[in-house]
C-alpha cells in the first residue's frame, strides 16, 4: 500500500504542552492592596495617556492607555450613506465596530467579529448617540472603529472614553463628551478600573458583578449603563455614583489631550 510521503508523521502518544506549564495562576487578593498598588473600595482609576490624531487617513483618531490596556480607534465621515434604505433626510446614523487584535488577550482570538465584539460595538453605539448632534449630519453616516490593541481590563469603559475624543478630533458637533468607567463589585468590596485578572477571577462570595458606566460630565447625564451578575439595588446604586466620579477624575486629562490636539492642528503664524 502507498505511503504518504508528504505528511510528516506525529508520534503515537503524545501530550498537551499546557502538562509542561509550572507557571502558577495568579488570582488577585480578595482584601488589602491590590496587585498593581492600587487601593480597594476607593475612587483609585489606573493614570492614563491620550493622544489623538495619530491615525493619518482618518478624519480623527485617538489613542489611550490605562495601565496595560492599550486601544487605537479612528473615525470616518460624515460621508454619503452606503445603504439608500438607511438614509434618514432628518438625521445622521452612527455606526460603530469595535474588535480585539488575536494578541490583545492572553488566549488569542480571530479577526473574525465574534458575539462579545457585537456586543461591545452596540453597548459603544448606544452610550455614543445621546451626545452626538446628528441632526446636523442629515443623509450621511458616522463610522467609529475601536480596535483593542491590548486587553488588561476596563476595554468597554476605555473604549467609549477613546471613542468620545477620536469624534471630537474629527470635528463632529457634540452635546458633550463622553466618559466611561466600570467597576467590579466582590461582595461588600468592589474595585475601580478592574485589571483582566480581576475580571476573570470570581470569589464564592455573593453580590458579585461588573458595571460599566458612560457619563457626560458637563451635562451630569449617563449615557450608557451595562450591568452582568447579581447585585442588589442599593449596591447597584453606589457603584453608579462611584463610576461617576470616577469619570470625574478622568475628565481634566482628556480635556488637556484635546487641547494640544486643537493646538497642534492649528497652522502656524505668518511670518511678518
Amino acid at each position: 500500500m502507498p505511503t504518504d510521503t508528504k505528511r510528516v508523521r506525529g508520534p503515537e502518544v503524545s501530550q498537551s504542552p499546557s502538562l509542561f506549564d509550572c507557571r502558577p495562576s495568579v488570582v488577585p487578593p480578595s482584601h488589602g492592596a491590590r496587585a498593581d498598588g492600587r487601593q480597594r473600595d476607593q475612587v483609585d482609576v489606573r493614570p492614563v495617556f491620550v493622544r489623538c490624531g495619530l491615525v493619518s487617513q482618518a478624519k480623527g483618531s485617538a489613542y489611550i492607555e490605562a495601565g496595560d490596556t492599550k486601544l487605537l480607534c479612528s473615525v470616518y465621515g460624515p460621508r454619503e450613506t452606503e445603504r439608500k434604505d438607511e438614509t434618514d433626510m432628518k438625521c445622521g446614523r452612527l455606526t460603530t465596530d469595535m474588535r480585539f487584535a488575536p494578541f490583545s488577550c492572553p488566549e488569542r482570538g480571530s479577526w473574525i467579529q465574534g458575539s462579545q465584539d457585537k456586543n461591545f460595538s452596540l453597548m459603544l453605539q448606544e452610550s455614543l448617540q445621546p451626545a452626538l448632534c446628528l441632526h446636523k449630519y442629515p443623509r450621511s453616516q458616522i463610522e467609529v472603529n475601536v480596535m483593542v490593541l491590548e486587553n488588561s481590563g476596563s476595554v468597554q469603559a476605555h473604549a467609549i472614553t477613546c471613542a468620545s475624543l477620536a469624534l471630537a478630533d474629527a470635528g463632529i458637533e457634540m452635546y458633550d463628551l463622553v466618559l466611561g468607567c466600570s467597576i467590579r463589585q466582590d461582595g461588600s468590596s468592589y474595585v475601580v478600573d478592574p485589571t483582566y485578572s480581576e475580571e476573570s477571577n470570581w470569589s464564592s462570595s455573593e453580590h458579585q458583578g461588573g458595571l460599566t458606566v458612560a457619563f457626560l460630565p458637563s451635562l451630569n447625564q449617563v449615557s450608557g449603563l451595562q450591568s452582568d451578575g447579581e447585585m442588589a439595588e442599593e449596591t447597584l446604586t453606589a457603584g453608579i455614583r462611584t463610576c461617576i466620579e470616577g469619570c470625574y477624575k478622568l475628565y481634566p486629562v482628556i480635556q488637556q489631550a484635546l487641547v494640544k490636539a486643537v493646538r497642534r492642528a492649528q497652522p502656524p503664524p505668518p511670518e511678518s
